[in-house]
Order: C-alpha cells, then structure tokens, then sequence
C-alpha cells in the first residue's frame, strides 16, 4: 500500500512538471509568434483570431506528443475510493481538440452571423456617405500642375534612374512603394528608400536610411533629397527598428494598416498608417477611425483621431477601402436579395481584371486629382453589367473621405484609354489609368502614353461622352491646348492627332496663357507683302517683311490686319514664325 502510494505521489508530481513545461513551452512559442506576427491584441481582429488559433494548435503538438511520451514509458497510476490502481497505458484526452475547433469556429460564426452582408447589408450601405454634386466638382484645368497623371511603373523608372547615379546609395539602398501626395500645392510621388536585405540594415543601421526620392508628374523629373539625419524606424529595418513592430509594441491593442511614407509642407519626413475598427458585428464593416504619425528619425509618435489629422497629410481613407465601401453603398441600400436578383438601382465602380486566365476576379482602379490642397481619387461609376459605359463619377478626399457622386454619362475609363491607343496603334504605345479634368465645362480623360520600356512618350487627352474625340501631343499643354482646338471646330480630329504643330492651337495658347509671351519677342516691322491662304476649311494670314521674313496667324486671331496696307509699319510678338498683333 505504501509503495502505491508513493506512486501516486510520483504520478501525480510528473503530472503537474509536464503540464508546467507545457504551459513554458507555449508561452515561449507564443512570445516569439507574437514578435513576429504582430497581431493586435484586440477580439474585433481577424489576425488576432487567426494568432490563438495557431497557439491552440501549438498547445495540441505539444500536448499529444508529451502525452504519447509519458504513457508509453510509464503505467498511469490512479486513486479509486481510497484504493490505488495500475491501469496500465493511458489514453490522451480529447478536450484539448475540442478547444482548438472552437477556436476556429469561434470567429467564423461571430462572421457568418453577426457581421455578414447578408444579415447586415443595410449597416453595409451606410458606412459611407455620399452626397450629390454637378461637374463643376471637377477640377478645371488652368494649371498643367495640378493633374497628377504620372502611374507608380513610370515613377519607379524615374526614381530608379535617379538614384542609379548616386553610388554611395544605389549599392545599399533600394527605392521603395511611392505614395501619390500634395506637397506644396502640386501633386507629386514620394518614396523613401529602404535597406537591400538584413547585411546592409546591419552594417547601415547607426546612420539610417539617408533620404528620399521626389518625383514630379510634369516635368517627368526625379529628385534625391538627402536628410540630415537618417531615418531609423522604417519597414525595411530589423528587430527594435522596423516600424510595423515599433507601433505595434507603442499601441498593441489598436488595429492599423496602409503604412505608407509620406512629407509635411517643410519636406519632413513621416509615416502614416490608418486605424481602422469593425462598426458591423465583431469583424464586419470596416471603417478608419484615425491614423498613427511616426517621425521615423526620432522616433515620436502620435495616434490621432480622423477628424483632427493635420492637412499636410494626405491619405488616410486609402482608395481601395473608399472603393469597396462605395460598392457597398451602391449595391446593398435595397437589401441584401435586391444586388443578387432585381439589382434595382445598383451599380459599382470601374472595375478590371488582372489579365491572368486563371483569375477571373475583378479589381477596383482609380485615378487620383489634386483639389483644394488634398489628393481625391477618381473613378467610373457603371452598371453591375460590366459594360463599357459610365453612369457618373466619384470623387472621394482621402483625408477626410468627403465623397460626391457627379452622373455624368460616358465611355468608361479602360475604352477611353483603347480610344487613346488606338490614334498611335502604329507606335505601340500603352495608356495609363487617366485622370478627369474639366476642360471647357465638358469632363473629359487626360492620359499619358508610354512605350514599352515604361517611359513617357506622349499625353493624350479624351472626350468624355464621345471617346472618339481624342487629341495627342508630346506636352500636357500641347494636349489640352490641341483639345481644346478640337472641341471649338478650330481642328479637325485628324490634326488633333497629328504630330505636325499647329499654328491655330499656338496661337490660341498665346492669347490665352500669357505666360506663354515670354516666348516671344517683340519686333517692328514694315509690311510688304500680305496674303491670306485657305487651309483644312480656315483662313491663314501671311506676312511678308521688309527683310523677306515670313510670318503666319490665324486670320481670326489678327483680324485687325484689315486695317493694314502693304509699306505699313507694325508692331508684332513674334517666335520667327508665328506672330500675333502688339
């Protein structure tokens, strides 16, 4: 009897040293996960289900095998009403499977059920809101500055090429992801480098990441501005250092994404992510509510509400969620049954697929315009039929996520951009996702066209509500001014396609730009000869000087000419062929 129960005791004692090893060995597990998973901890998070669900996992690897380890090496001793029993082999409990079904199960119903479109789609419709607006809410065009046409593929080609010169920089750093910002009143893309692996974060580390790349839209130029002190909390850096893990060890209970780079109006640098939470059910609808600011070189940080983020910062409400919360909006306000089956009044926004046979799912696309000193995406609004037609537009801020729907009826963006290919088929040139300007109170698409190496070749510039108005040159101004030639009849399409130059279209752009006179110069002449010459159905006025130098206008545009005579001495502006009147 005594010996039994010092078995007992033993058994007992073993027992409670394997559960306590059990209990070390995944908290030490958990530790490490969590080091490197980052999960919020925070029950509204998908991440942080799907972190439990992995140390229940764990906890069942480590369960079963010391299990299979103690009862195969020792009989399991037991106490029966006061009597000590050898049962032999024992047998591992099933409770700790369990556990881990319900862990997963858990959160899936909490989803099925109380966050579904299905059961919610009226919570779903109203997370956004939209009011109505005309397209006067479209920005006019009066500076070629503010279209922020440039795609990321052609930046990356221009930041690349830029710091491809600085060797000290191109052998340890890379170019990051740019963000499409409003910095100082001109829309630009900015990216930050980053280390080149874990050896170069290593060897780098005490100086930091030395600056960042600028890019301008319109001039295609690229800039390196180099900081006086280095950047030493950025994604790209390791262990204490790499940003994810700094804001998450600073707020581990907030959920946060979209952490992108962005400049003040000084050229600061700063990162940015969204704080978003779940307003439907416990994982549904998700919503930003804030941002988290961190100064990557010293290493503040602040988390401010959406409502109080400074202007200078630019993207909060990040375009794809603006996008989906608008399908949302569009498709679900009639219920659930209504976007599935009658679809009354449902529509979405301009959407693409990838190209890959195997995918045949559809993405939303956007273009972005800089309006009143932030940047606002831009896209179609059309059917649930997948036409080629656009209903209207939205406009959304992505600071403050102001968002207006414009009807406006058209061709949508991707048969604007063939229209645009189609003129220069013969060049092989490719169409980025257009940005909408308003020109002459009409909408219209403003595009540039790259080659096949990714590089800026041309601009093209496409009417709205007929797409095959389309007019190309090898300038932003050139386009427009070419555009708006076409629009008033000065042209005809075939010009406006025409890489010949247009003495009309300049001339026009003189009156209307008078930045434009700094061009040319003023000259006195004496008149001998003049004749009018009729042209593609306009009438040109040519001028002969005293010196045999020939001059030509629009008739329209010097139409005091009338009031000349030959041997009449005249003032003109002139760039020594084209001449408008002083």
């Amino acid at each position: 009897m005594k010996k039994n129960s010092e078995q007992l005791k033993n058994s007992t004692k073993n027992i409670w040293n394997i559960r306590l090893i059990r209990f070390l060995t995944l908290l030490a597990a958990g530790a490490i996960l969590y080091y490197f998973m980052l999960p919020p901890l925070n029950l509204k998070s998908m991440d942080c289900w799907f972190y439990l669900a992995i140390l229940a996992l764990l906890y069942l690897v480590i369960y079963y095998t010391s299990e299979a380890s103690r009862t195969s090496s020792s009989p399991i001793v037991v106490s029966k009403r006061g009597v000590t029993i050898q049962t032999g082999k024992g047998r591992a409990s099933k409770k700790p499977l369990l556990v881990l079904v319900a862990l997963i199960l858990i959160p899936l119903l909490f989803y099925l059920i109380g966050s579904s479109r299905f059961l919610h789609a009226r919570k779903y419709s109203r997370i956004l809101e939209v009011s109505d607006g005309t397209v006067e809410s479209i920005p006019s065009v009066e500076k070629t500055s503010t279209i922020a046409l440039m795609d990321t593929a052609s930046a990356e080609k221009l930041g690349n090429r830029e710091i491809g010169t600085l060797y000290g920089v191109v052998s340890q750093y890379n170019v990051s992801s740019y963000t499409q910002i409003d910095y100082q009143g001109t829309p630009v893309k900015v990216s930050p480098l980053r280390y080149d692996g874990f050896f170069k974060w290593y060897r780098n580390r005490e100086n930091g990441v030395p600056g960042y790349v600028i890019v301008n839209p319109v001039s295609m130029e690229a800039d390196y501005i180099a900081l006086k002190e280095g950047m030493t909390y950025v994604p790209s850096a390791c262990f204490g250092e790499n940003l994810s893990r700094y804001i998450r060890f600073h707020y581990p209970t907030i959920m946060f994404d979209n952490l992108h780079f962005e400049i003040d109006e000084d050229g600061n640098p700063w990162y940015v992510a969204s704080v978003y939470d779940h307003t439907v059910g416990l994982l549904g609808g998700e919503q930003v509510t804030g941002a988290i600011l961190v100064n990557p070189v010293n290493g503040e940080i602040q988390s401010i509400p959406a409502g109080e983020v400074p202007t200078w910062v630019d993207v909060v409400f990040p375009g794809d969620l603006i996008c989906t919360q608008y399908n949302d909006y569009a498709q679900l306000h009639e219920g659930f049954w209504n976007s599935v089956f009658g679809q009354s009044g449902c529509r979405k926004v301009t959407e693409y697929q990838s190209g890959d046979e195997e995918d045949d799912t559809y993405y939303s696309d956007y273009g972005y315009i800089a309006k009143d000193g932030d940047i606002w995406i831009y896209t179609g609004v059309t059917s649930l039929n997948n036409d080629s037609s656009n209903i209207g537009f939205i406009l959304s801020n992505e600071r403050t996520e102001e968002t207006i729907f414009i009807p406006c009826s058209g061709a949508d963006e991707f048969s604007a951009m063939a229209s645009a290919e189609g003129e220069v088929q013969e060049k092989r040139y490719t169409a980025s996702f257009p940005s909408l300007i308003l020109l002459n109170d009409r909408p219209a698409y403003i595009m540039v066209l790259k080659d096949a190496s990714g590089l800026v070749k041309m601009y093209a510039c496409v009417n709205v509500e007929q797409y095959n108005m389309v007019a190309t040159a090898g300038t932003q101004e050139e386009c427009i001014a070419k555009y708006e030639a076409l629009l008033s009849g000065r042209i005809s399409q075939a010009q406006a396609t025409s890489e010949e130059p247009q003495a009309e279209i300049a001339g026009s752009v003189i009156e209307e730009n008078a930045a434009d006179l700094s061009e040319f110069e003023q000259r006195e002449i004496v008149i001998k000869k003049l004749q009018t010459i009729d042209r593609d159905g306009n009438t040109y006025m040519y001028v002969v000087d005293s010196e045999n130098r020939i001059y030509h206008a629009k008739y329209t545009d010097v139409i005091q000419m009338l009031l000349t005579e030959e041997g009449d001495s005249i003032t003109i502006l002139t760039d020594g062929e084209r001449f408008v009147l002083e």
